[in-house]
């Protein structure tokens, strides 16, 4: 599901993305954290933004600048939480 949603944002904007520039721009913790829930949003910015300081998530960083989608979907719930961002 996570790569349908993915696909669907690129192709808003006319880009067909392959599976490893999906994962490229889609970082994801829920194999490590487990399910957040609501904190998932909240968790996964602070993860990225102190990526240096923990060593996670060495593989993504937000500029200034920089367009960002967020984006949780609960497993079998309506917990859908999203924020769309510019990077100051």
């Amino acid at each position: 599901m996570d790569y349908a949603i993915v696909r669907k944002l690129f192709r808003l904007y006319g880009i067909e993305a392959s599976e490893q520039e999906i994962e490229r721009v889609m970082p994801m913790t829920i194999s490590w954290l487990g399910n957040t829930s609501v904190a998932t949003v909240p968790t996964l910015f602070d993860r990225i933004m102190k990526r240096e300081e923990r060593g996670e998530l060495n593989n993504h960083e937000l500029k200034s600048g920089d367009n960002i989608v967020f984006a949780s979907i609960g497993a079998g719930g309506p917990n859908i939480n999203s924020v769309v961002y510019r990077m100051p």
